[in-house]
Formats: structure tokens, sequence, C-alpha cells
């Protein structure tokens, strides 16, 4: 089997949508960070890669058809280069909706903490801090560094990875230029759409709700 797409894009830029949509579309798994949580031997492995312990991305990820979100975004090059046929999809939007739906999000989670009670929660929410801090910013609380890094992080991949290996993706864009890159027909029902900025708050507990994508 191995990887159809490697995601580069980050968390808050339509990811769980996509993971739904290529599931669809490849008929088999996509790894995204619901596949750590409630999992130690998942969250090992992050933890080890942000400390610079990388796996056999081949042996890691050989279940998947696809990858997005972090934490596997944070490592798109290295498991696009395990993949060579793989197409790498950067989804992204608006760098002002983007801080203001991960802040509201990912980083109040992280600002939260996890219950000292709950080791499984501490680890991860540690990992996540650990593997953001190393290989995105450690200065992920300032909105002028987190969007300077992720604007950085989406021109990286833009120059570094071939016009014809690349789909640039922004939510809207719906199903067509995901089927033009892998060669499938569009399929007839809606392109999906998940995990709202309302909806991950409730699921996590967080006051307050907002919209935005996943």
């Amino acid at each position: 089997m191995g990887l159809r797409i490697v995601g580069a894009g980050l968390g808050r830029t339509g990811t769980h949508s996509l993971k739904v949509a290529f599931e669809q579309l490849l008929g088999g798994p996509c790894y995204h960070m619901l596949e750590v949580l409630g999992r130690p031997d998942q969250c090992d492995v992050w933890a080890a890669a942000a400390a610079g312990d990388l796996p056999d991305w081949d042996a890691f990820l050989a279940d998947y058809r696809a990858t997005v979100d972090w934490p596997a975004a944070a490592f798109w090059s290295e498991i696009a280069a395990s993949a060579p046929e793989a197409v790498v999809v950067l989804s992204s939007r608006d760098s002002d909706a983007w801080w203001k739906s991960t802040q509201d999000t990912i980083f109040a989670v992280l600002e939260r903490g996890a219950p000292p009670d709950d080791p499984g929660a501490v680890a991860e929410l540690g990992m996540i801090t650990a593997m953001i801090e190393s290989r995105f910013t450690p200065h992920w609380r300032d909105r002028d560094a987190a969007v300077a890094a992720y604007e950085a992080h989406n021109a990286e991949v833009r120059a570094s990875v071939p016009a014809d290996r690349l789909v640039d993706w922004h939510p809207g864009d719906g199903w067509e230029p995901l089927c033009a890159a892998l060669g499938l027909p569009v399929p007839a029902e809606p392109f999906p759409h998940v995990n709202t900025t309302s909806e991950f708050r409730a699921m996590t507990g967080l006051d307050g709700a907002g919209g935005g994508a996943a």
C-alpha cells in the first residue's frame, strides 16, 4: 500500500475535514492527531521524534494511506522523503484566521494544561508542546511569532516541493484539486466539513464558541 498523500498543512487549516476526505478517496486510514489521543505507544513515538529520535517512517506509517495535521505535519519533509511517490498537500488559510482558530482551540488546550491525576493526558500535552516548540516555534504564545512561523512553514513547503507533486489547498477548494492530483473521480457528495472551532471547544471542554475550519 504505502502513503499516497503527505499532509504538510498545520492544524486548524481544515485538517480534520481532509482526514475524512482522504479516507473516502483512498479507502484506507489517514494518520491525524486523533490517532495519538489515548494511545501511549503513539505518543511515545512522537515525543521521541520531537527530541530528535525519528522513527522508521515506512514501518511506523505502514497501515496508513495518508497523513494530515500535527504531529505528522511537523515532520512532513522527512515523511515525504520516505514516500517519494506520495502527493504533498499543503492546506492553509488566511494567517489572521489561522491564528484566531488555533489560539481558541489547540493553544487554549495547551495553556489550560492536563489534570495532574491523568498521566496519559499529561504525556500527550507534553508531547504536543515539545513538538510545537521544537518543530514550529518556542514562542507560540505570541501572535506575531506564531504567525511568522506559520507563514515561514507554508513558504518552505511551497519552495521545496516540486510543483507537479504539490497541491496547494485551501478550505473551500473542495474535491477537485485533490482528485486531479490523485487521478481519481470527483465524488458526488459534498466535501466534508467537520471540527469547527465551536465543535473543538465543546469536545475539549473549553468555554465559549466560534466558527472556523478544522
